[in-house]
C-alpha cells in the first residue's frame, strides 16, 4: 500500500477512535491494531500531525501515579472525518467502477 495513501488511512483510524472519546497512545495502537496495522512508533508522528492541524488536542492526566497523555478529538477533526467520508464514498464508486469493468471484460 502506498505510504501517503496508509497515512491517510491511520490519521482517519486514529479520529475515528478519538470520536467514541479520549484516549492515550497504547490504548489507541490496541484499538486501530485489530483493523490494519499500526506501531507505536509510526502513532506518535501522526498524533503530533494532527495536533499542529488542530484536528485533535493533548492534556496529561494522572493515572496510578503518573502523568498520562490523552488525546481528544476537536470539532475540526469531527469536520475532517465527514469531509474523509466524502473523499472515500467516491473512492468506493471508483473501484466498484473498477471491479465492474473488469468482471465484464474477463466474462
Amino acid at each position: 500500500m502506498d505510504s501517503q495513501f496508509r497515512r491517510g488511512i491511520l490519521e482517519a483510524c486514529v479520529l475515528a477512535v478519538l470520536e467514541r472519546g479520549e484516549s492515550y497512545g497504547y490504548r489507541l495502537v490496541k484499538d486501530i491494531s485489530e483493523f490494519i496495522e499500526i506501531s507505536e512508533s509510526t502513532l506518535y508522528p501522526i498524533l503530533k500531525r494532527l495536533e499542529q492541524m488542530e484536528l485533535l488536542e493533548v492534556f496529561s492526566q494522572e493515572h496510578n501515579g503518573r502523568l498520562r497523555k490523552y488525546y481528544r478529538i476537536t470539532p475540526a477533526g469531527t469536520r475532517k472525518i465527514d469531509e474523509l467520508m466524502d473523499e472515500w464514498a467516491e473512492i468506493i464508486k471508483v473501484y466498484q467502477f473498477i471491479v465492474k469493468e473488469r468482471q465484464e471484460n474477463h466474462d
